[in-house]
């Protein structure tokens, strides 16, 4: 089982992978209501990790660009964002 450590790892790279794409943030920034310095305030906060994990994982063609440019298994935001999300929470199935 992958560990928080691990999780916010994985969820910063995606938030560093987001950030440099001119077309996605500005999509990203809009649905969450966040702002740029925000980013960088709440860049450590599982909450907000979570978020940009979620947001990622609504499109395939994101995870894949994501985690071929970040050199993650494709797999692996999706299990980063579960241990985020954490035990509280009950998956719909």
């Amino acid at each position: 089982m992958m560990k928080q450590d691990a999780a916010e790892v994985i969820a910063l790279k995606c938030l560093t992978w987001l950030v440099g794409q001119d077309s996605l943030l500005p999509v990203f920034l809009s649905s969450t209501g966040a702002d740029s310095e925000e980013l960088q305030r709440r860049a450590h906060d599982p909450d907000f990790l979570t978020s940009v994990l979620e947001f990622i994982t609504l499109d395939d063609t994101w995870v894949v660009e994501c985690c071929d440019d970040r050199d993650l298994r494709y797999e692996m935001p999706m299990m980063a964002m579960a241990v985020l999300q954490g035990a509280g929470r009950t998956h719909w199935t």
